[in-house]
């Protein structure tokens, strides 16, 4: 498949793109600044741009499959829009490309997986580190919801940077869960497996071990 990831020279987004392409998939990648980008092997597409710009955004989706937002910012107390606009951006061009697989990742914290992150998370760390990240976050989630594609909201615990595990949870009920850890590498498993299998759609589901 096809396949553009957007938000791809680092973290999730990485290990995304290395699955993929392991899987012998056709791999394309949105980036700010290509020559940060750790990862140039034959099969992948590099596309200099940002999610906040229509015309690098539409030359990244053109014949893709799937989409896999994945953008990460660092904790700020200042407003934040990137999520919720970019994500907007990316749904618009979309449509317009007759593309309608989109995986988004949030987080823990997010819609209805906020409080189940543990009393120091939910109650210190988010709230005073990360609320603007996650107020927006919310605006994404909602944007996805009410998108229309074939869309999957992943929310991964506290990330690692361990090896691919295969062995997780994909939890959708979260009553009475705390969130676990999880490493990055098994995030991008299940998105991998989920853009080919779509047993996801319209789920927002919580991965953890």
């Amino acid at each position: 498949m096809k396949v553009l990831v957007i938000g791809a020279s680092r973290g999730i987004g990485l290990e995304i793109l290395k699955e993929g392409l392991a899987l012998g998939h056709d791999m394309s990648a949105l980036v700010r600044d290509p020559s940060r980008m750790p990862l140039k092997v034959g099969g992948l597409k590099i596309i200099d741009g940002d999610i906040l710009d229509k015309e690098s955004v539409d030359e990244a989706m053109d014949r893709q499959d799937a989409v896999c937002i994945s953008i990460g910012i660092k904790p700020t107390r200042k407003l934040v829009s990137v999520f919720s606009e970019g994500t907007k951006i990316v749904i618009e061009s979309m449509k317009e490309h007759s593309c309608k697989s989109l995986l988004c990742v949030t987080g823990i914290g997010a819609g209805d997986s906020r409080g189940h992150g543990g009393f120091f998370y939910d109650k210190i760390f988010n709230p005073f580190f990360l609320k603007t990240i996650y107020e927006d976050k919310n605006r994404q989630e909602q944007i996805v919801r009410q998108s229309g594609l074939d869309w999957t909201i992943v929310r991964p615990g506290f990330l690692t940077n361990g090896p691919k595990s295969g062995k997780y949870r994909v939890v959708k009920d979260l009553t009475g869960l705390t969130s676990k850890k999880i490493s990055r590498a098994d995030v991008a498993d299940f998105m991998i497996k989920e853009i080919s299998d779509r047993r996801h759609v319209g789920d927002a589901v919580l991965l953890t071990y």
